[in-house]
């Protein structure tokens, strides 16, 4: 397999999960109010919208305590010029977008929500490795085989 860094995470680490199915039902994310800032050059109301999986849901519940929450973040980087970085947190910022849905909630900073408005997050559960990733995501060009890294469209 190849070699990756662990990633610096503002939060805590996130746990290995426990093995068990995973089912990828689609439901969309309920926005709080602070994610129906829309702005000047965004008249649809779904464009700044993330989805979560059944699977993403069910593994935050077993994994958050209290008031923490996930955390994803798009940064400069990996193999194809972008990469997701997903993190447990608990403090929101000024420029953060938070949804939730089913008592999971997710936070997206402004600038990175940008960059996946329209996808879905999911958690895989493989032989090798799980993880939460986003996948179907509209602004992407392409995707890297990792699952972490993409390139954006122009």
């Amino acid at each position: 397999g190849s070699w990756r860094p662990a990633p610096l995470c503002r939060g805590r680490e996130l746990p290995r999960p426990p093995p068990g199915p995973a089912c990828a039902v689609v439901h969309p994310l309920r926005w709080a109010s602070s994610f129906s800032q829309l702005g000047p050059t965004e008249s649809d109301p779904s464009e700044g919208q993330v989805f979560l999986s059944e699977s993403c849901v069910k593994r935050l519940l077993e994994i958050t305590e209290g008031s923490e929450f996930l955390r994803l973040q798009v940064e400069g980087g990996g193999c194809s010029g972008f990469q997701y970085k997903f993190s447990l947190d608990t403090v929101i910022s000024p420029d953060d977008r938070q949804g939730q849905r089913g008592g999971a909630r997710v936070v997206v900073d402004v600038d990175s929500l940008a960059f996946v408005k329209g996808s879905m997050v999911d958690f895989s559960q493989e032989l090798i490795r799980s993880s939460f990733q986003v996948v179907s995501n509209p602004q992407a060009e392409k995707g890297c085989s990792c699952g972490t890294s993409f390139s954006v469209k122009f």
